[in-house]
């Protein structure tokens, strides 16, 4: 028998682990040598590793985990369509209940008239789908040159060749071949690393005001479309100024190229609201969901089409797809995850409880004497730690250094933490409680203390100059 159960000892699973499988975004000699932590189940916000550790889970696995873990009626789900129908593709004129189901309920649930679904299995298939969608789209309305889509630095779309061209992360494009012709990236709304002397609202519409700069640059007969999230999630929970999108949404419209927001992130209750593009009022041609969409229970993705996208698209044999897109288990589990949501009212409980409560506790973090800048909009918050409170420089040390500190320390303390550069951030299941919150909250303030004492010790609380 070739499987194994979770009585290894830990070390035995991590030699295991080390011998033959590979982690994404990791060092995998490094990590070998360090040996990876192993998490054998989870109930409610929290993770139990082999050792007994008990952690909060303030990442919901990767920002997806919306209604917690153990929830049997997932399960449940799965177990009765894997045996009534367990696989069956949507290729030859085929379709069945599962995704015509799933896709009637994301109709309902999008804003406008985001009627149309194209199923894929993560956000990354999704958004290269979203590739081929716009430029398919204007071929067909007699504009092939309209290829150019515009997204911005820093921004996270995904890791395959073509959703990792669209987001805009140094580190990906600078292996195997990143990016793709024409994508074009403009700069992020990051009014703390990157608005120096002026007031945030002024800076998020010059930033905005880059779009129109590159369509005119670029030609606006050659521009598809721009891509955005509505708040950068992987990029460090950038929560972008007031004055920002609407000056996006403005300059769309003006020259007529489509608008993708994706709302891998974002979307399912996240900012409060269903998707993020109603927290910031975006009118969306073409929307990208995942990880929320089953709460990462199954993998799924989705691209979401206005009436009028999808008619266009429909004009032809749009010569795309997947083995498993719209696969029947995955629409089960992430129909009973939409109910959950619903019927559970985690939405409301982001928006009127959980989201106020850990609002005024996180912004309360900027009384540390590392925080320079604590922000949150739902349930995704973000702490920019720094040398010195009364600037917004960098530590002198190279970035994400003091970051990865606080991390450790964080897993010390049996948090999930995530560091992006020297900035922690969060994204926790959306029915964390006030109780829940008030232990996360006392669990970042003791990593953040025992982080600044470390500084101290090895003297690093250095500006860049």
């Amino acid at each position: 028998m070739s499987a194994i159960t979770n009585h290894l000892p830990t070390s035995e699973l991590q030699a295991l682990d080390a011998a033959h499988h590979m982690h994404p975004f990791t060092s995998n000699t490094e990590l070998a040598e360090k040996g990876v932590r192993v998490i054998t189940r989870a109930n409610g916000v929290y993770l139990t590793d082999s050792e007994g550790n008990q952690i909060l889970d303030a990442m919901a696995g990767l920002w997806c985990v919306n209604i917690g873990y153990g929830r049997n009626e997932l399960a449940d789900a799965a177990n009765r369509q894997m045996r009534e129908l367990p696989y069956y593709n949507t290729f030859f004129q085929s379709t069945h209940v599962p995704a015509i189901a799933l896709a009637k309920k994301i109709a309902e649930l999008t804003p406008g008239d985001l009627n149309n679904v194209f199923f894929a299995c993560s956000g990354s298939e999704a958004n290269d789908t979203n590739i081929r969608i716009v430029r398919t789209y204007w071929a067909e309305k007699g504009k092939p040159e309209k290829s150019v889509i515009i997204s911005r630095n820093n921004a996270y779309h995904g890791s395959s060749m073509g959703s990792g061209s669209l987001g805009g992360m140094a580190p990906m494009h600078a292996q195997g071949g990143l990016p793709i012709a024409d994508i074009h990236h403009i700069d992020q709304p990051h009014w703390w690393a990157e608005g120096g002397d002026m007031d945030r609202e002024e800076f998020g519409l010059a930033c905005a005001q880059k779009l129109e700069k590159a369509i005119l640059e670029l030609g606006e007969d050659r521009i598809a479309a721009f891509i955005g999230e509505p708040v950068q999630g992987a990029g460090g929970v950038v929560i972008p100024p007031a004055s920002y999108w609407p000056e996006i949404q403005r300059i769309c419209d003006k020259y007529e190229i489509l608008l993708i927001a994706d709302e891998v992130i974002c979307g399912f209750g996240r900012t409060g609201n269903w998707f993020g593009c109603e927290t910031y009022n975006i009118r969306p041609d073409i929307m990208t969901i995942a990880k929320g969409l089953s709460s990462g229970y199954q993998p799924i993705g989705a691209s979401v089409m206005t009436d009028e996208v999808a008619a266009v698209i429909g004009t032809t044999e749009f010569a795309h797809g997947y083995t498993y897109s719209g696969h029947p288990v995955a629409c089960a589990v992430a129909l009973e995850n939409l109910r959950i949501i619903e019927d559970e009212g985690l939405v409301e409980h982001v928006r009127d409880v959980a989201g106020p409560h850990l609002k005024t506790l996180w912004e309360g973090l900027e009384d540390h004497p590392l925080v320079g800048e604590a922000r949150v909009i739902g349930m995704m918050g973000s702490v920019a730690m720094v040398p010195n409170k009364s600037s917004r420089a960098a530590f002198a040390s190279d970035p994400g250094t003091v970051g990865k500190i606080c991390r450790d320390f964080c897993y010390e303390n049996n948090l999930v933490m995530r560091h992006v550069g020297d900035r922690m951030i969060i994204s926790p299941p959306l029915i964390l409680s006030i109780d829940e919150i008030d232990i996360l909250i006392a669990r970042v303030r003791r990593s953040l203390d025992q982080t600044y004492a470390e500084l101290q010790a090895q003297d690093m609380l250095k500006a860049a100059s």
